[in-house]
């Protein structure tokens, strides 16, 4: 791949992920619990997610679970399920008392093991993923490209790591706001309700979503 070629795929990786959605809302929402450090291993949880697909489409797993019925439909139900229970938790939060350590990286080890583990799980049980590294990085791979299986690992790895640091960045910036803006702030005690209802939103969705290979 040239150097022009590159940078457009650099790009439109970091347009992609600036555009908000359950990972984002993860992020966001576990830093406005636990300070920077929650949002941090929220993002390391995410990342990690998406290295399985990474190695999965790579692999043709992706390819196996986008063309069998079965497979899809188990692994959505799983994954919308798993949104739903995360959903429902934030809702059952205790939420404005529980942010007030927000932004001071309160976060315990204990916790930010959960965060990440919750991290993780939200982006591997999420099928539309998968579909979205089949869709988006073959774009980019030309046929007369020798070793596509690398090439697709190797842009996969750059797609992931600029991924990192965009959340990282969400994850700073929703830490700073809630620590130092009173009226955010306040306003955060509600965030998690909010995050709550958009993960059972997220989890419909993506129950309702067909099978793209029907």
């Amino acid at each position: 791949m040239d150097l022009q070629h590159l940078l457009v795929f650099v790009a439109a990786g970091l347009l992609l992920n600036l555009a908000p959605g359950p990972d984002v809302v993860f992020i966001v929402t576990q830093s406005v619990r636990g300070g920077v450090r929650a949002g941090i291993a929220a993002a390391a949880g995410i990342t990690a997610g998406c290295f399985v697909h990474i190695l999965a489409a790579a692999l043709g797993l992706s390819a196996l679970v986008a063309a069998s019925a079965t497979a899809f439909t188990v692994l959505k139900w799983v994954g919308a399920a798993y949104l739903v229970w995360v959903g429902l938790k934030m809702l059952r939060s205790r939420g404005p008392a529980a942010l007030a350590q927000a932004g001071e990286g309160a976060a315990s080890p204990l916790a930010l093991r959960q965060v990440f583990v919750q991290g993780f799980g939200t982006n591997v049980l999420n099928p539309k993923v998968a579909l979205f590294f089949l869709a988006f990085l073959p774009q980019f791979i030309t046929p007369a490209m020798p070793h596509k299986t690398l090439a697709f690992l190797g842009l996969g790895l750059l797609f992931n790591f600029n991924a990192l640091w965009v959340d990282i960045g969400w994850a700073l910036a929703a830490a700073w706001l809630a620590r130092r803006v009173g009226a955010v702030r306040r306003v955060m005690g509600g965030l998690e309700r909010v995050a709550g209802c958009m993960f059972l939103a997220f989890g419909l969705k993506l129950a309702l979503t067909d099978n793209p290979s029907a």
